[in-house]
């Protein structure tokens, strides 16, 4: 069991954080194409789940938690400064022409959570790994 966790309880993790993801990217996005493109996210993020779990020969719950964990970051790195980026996608689908310049607080705050969570990640699996 990955972190006390049976398989099953990380299956039901999974299939929760999907739609959750889903919903809270697609409020993130401010216009019709970038909601359509966030919708699609989880297919990829699930199909590189489990080529790097075929290729390293992981636990299904693993990479369950690999998957839940990429989602939750993803809305973290962008829900809290949606309004920011939001801004920064619709302006430049107005202005395809035009380089926008990104909002530089939303920059840091997407890098900064993401090492941040990239870390947090990285240190509950290896401490969920340590227990196997």
């Amino acid at each position: 069991m990955f972190l006390s966790l049976p398989t099953l309880a990380w299956v039901a993790i999974a299939v929760a954080v999907t739609p959750a993801h889903i919903a809270l990217m697609r409020w993130s996005m401010p216009t019709p194409k970038a909601k359509q493109s966030v919708s699609f996210v989880p297919l990829p993020v699930a199909v590189s789940a489990l080529a790097f779990a075929a290729a390293k020969g992981y636990m299904v719950a693993e990479i369950l938690y690999l998957y839940s964990a990429v989602l939750v970051m993803f809305v973290v790195m962008i829900a809290p400064v949606r309004k920011w980026v939001g801004a920064d996608i619709a302006k430049q689908e107005d202005n395809p022409d035009i380089k926008v310049k990104a909002h530089a607080p939303s920059l840091w705050w997407i890098f900064g959570s993401g090492f941040v969570m990239l870390i947090t990640v990285m240190a509950v699996w290896s401490a969920g790994s340590a227990s196997l």
